[in-house]
């Protein structure tokens, strides 16, 4: 699973206090809810995909935060290429057992 120290080197510039670790986790929890309202159903350990989901909505989200909206962009078509993705895939949905 990702974690909050994965997300703060993941940022640029990386965070190094703290300060913002509360917020950070509340992004995190966003992504996962985030891909769970587009049918990702998130395995119980989180894999590599799942957690490059989730920093990047981070990274997106922190990006508009802080107003530098062309970079938010980009990582808002990486995440949104990702979610669409994990939205498809045998064992990230719902539909997979069936």
């Amino acid at each position: 699973m990702a974690t909050v120290a994965q997300i703060k080197i993941s940022l640029n510039p990386p965070i190094t206090v703290a300060d913002f670790d509360d917020h950070l986790t509340d992004l995190m929890n966003a992504a996962e809810l985030d891909l769970g309202i587009a049918g990702v159903v998130l395995p119980a350990e989180l894999d590599a995909l799942c957690d490059r989901a989730i920093i990047t909505y981070v990274a997106f989200q922190w990006e508009t935060e802080h107003g530098n909206l062309e970079r938010a962009a980009r990582f808002k078509a990486s995440y949104d290429e990702q979610k669409a993705q994990l939205s498809m895939a045998t064992g990230y949905t719902e539909w997979s057992a069936e």
